[in-house]
């Protein structure tokens, strides 16, 4: 399918794909600005914007802004990464022009009202309270501050209650305009509409926008040194991450270090870690092995549970998991079905047109342009088993993962 891109003088980029057999339009802006951008007295404030887009702009209060659109039968959300921010929304065609405005208002007309930040203060100190009543999900967010140690890239995208409980208007304001450049924001659009109907919501609204252009530089990682850490927490079974960092989006291996991850634990049933751990011994519910690109760098990480009587024996079945993919290349019919499954995943996920019209304003930040998918397949397809056996011997090394262990108290 035809994807249209235009950029605007002031640097900002539209990005479309018609899908005619859908009822629905997907539209959002991207913004390449994250967690990691904020000085560490700001920790957290990249994840408040978000909250607080909703809380108010010029012309609309926050009833206003929620109603809008899910008053129509749609949806307006947001999210915040290391390294993104994402306002966007899905709607029936027909009310396309109603969700483009609202997202160009929130996004860039946003006032940060006093009183809805006190009140939204409260509510991020109350989802930092259940995050913190969630062992699995912060031992995630604990593995990045053992492996990216004295980094951004180390730090909880919540923040901490110290730094929330002392953001004021004006941070906002002074965020966004030393982070926030014109040449790295993508409004982008799939569904059943045309890009003359883009355009004629967007184009005028968003040629308004001053060019604006940082001097802002990411600070990269360096010096990683492994870790090991074991705490004791209010757990029934003990909780294991183990992690490294890997290939950044602008690394060739890292299509290779995708398909590598989806052999060893990735989401499906016939993973390896899961066939060994949970199918064949039962030791655990779940385990799942993920990998995550950075700008400039990436994070591979291992997560399950078991029993603490347990715990070591799964650990070394995980050893031996990685240390048979470092050893032993994989057999012809065992690539080919790798593969094939790994394609099989990328094809499906293109079905899900809210998340592929993210991954196109992702994509075009990232790499300045978006690979059709078949150019993609044909990396993945292009791999050769010794290529894997090579990554696994890098990224498995033992004595370069970094371990995070929660006991039962």
């Amino acid at each position: 399918m035809q994807l249209n891109i235009k950029e605007l003088p002031n640097g900002i980029r539209i990005v479309h794909q018609q899908i005619t057999h859908t009822r629905i339009v997907h539209c959002g802006f991207i913004l390449n600005i994250g967690s990691r951008d904020e000085d560490k007295e700001l920790e957290g404030l990249a994840h408040f914007w978000e909250h607080m887009a909703f809380k108010g702009t010029h012309k609309r209060k926050t009833f206003h802004i929620i109603n809008r659109l899910e008053s129509l039968g749609g949806e307006l959300n947001a999210y915040t990464t290391k390294e993104k921010v994402c306002f966007y929304a899905s709607i029936l065609k027909e009310h396309y022009d109603k969700a483009a405005e609202l997202l160009f208002d929130i996004t860039f007309n946003s006032t940060f009202p006093t009183k809805q930040i006190e009140k939204e203060r409260q509510v991020i100190l109350e989802e930092m309270a259940m995050y913190r009543d969630s062992p699995d999900d912060s031992i995630q967010d604990e593995l990045d501050e053992l492996v990216f140690a004295n980094h951004a890239l180390g730090r909880n995208i919540l923040g901490t209650e110290e730094t929330v409980s002392r953001f004021t208007q004006q941070d906002f304001f002074d965020f966004i305009s030393s982070r926030l450049d014109t040449s790295e924001i993508v409004f982008s659009v799939v569904g059943n509409i045309t890009f003359e109907k883009v355009l004629k919501a967007i184009e005028g609204p968003l040629s308004q926008i001053q060019a604006k252009h940082t001097l802002y530089v990411r600070s990269g990682f360096h010096d990683y040194v492994p870790k090991r850490k074991t705490i004791s927490r209010d757990v029934t079974q003990s909780l294991c991450a183990i992690g490294r960092p890997a290939y950044s989006l602008h690394d060739p291996n890292r299509f290779k270090l995708y398909l590598l991850n989806n052999i060893l634990g990735g989401p499906t049933m016939n993973s390896r870690l899961n066939l060994s751990l949970r199918e064949n011994h039962g030791y655990v519910y779940s385990i799942e092995s993920s990998y995550q690109a950075f700008s400039d760098t990436g994070f591979f990480g291992i997560f399950f549970g078991t029993e603490e009587k347990t715990l070591k024996k799964s650990m070394t079945i995980i050893h031996r998991e990685m240390e048979r993919l470092r050893s032993k290349k994989l057999g012809s019919t065992q690539l080919h079905m790798a593969k094939e499954q790994a394609i099989g995943q990328m094809a499906m996920a293109e079905e899900n047109y809210a998340a592929l019209m993210l991954v196109y304003g992702k994509s075009l930040i990232d790499h300045d342009k978006i690979d059709p998918l078949d150019v993609i397949f044909d990396k993945i397809r292009s791999t050769t088993a010794e290529q894997i056996q090579e990554i696994a011997q890098e990224i498995f090394n033992p004595v370069q993962l970094s371990y995070l262990i929660y006991t039962p108290n």
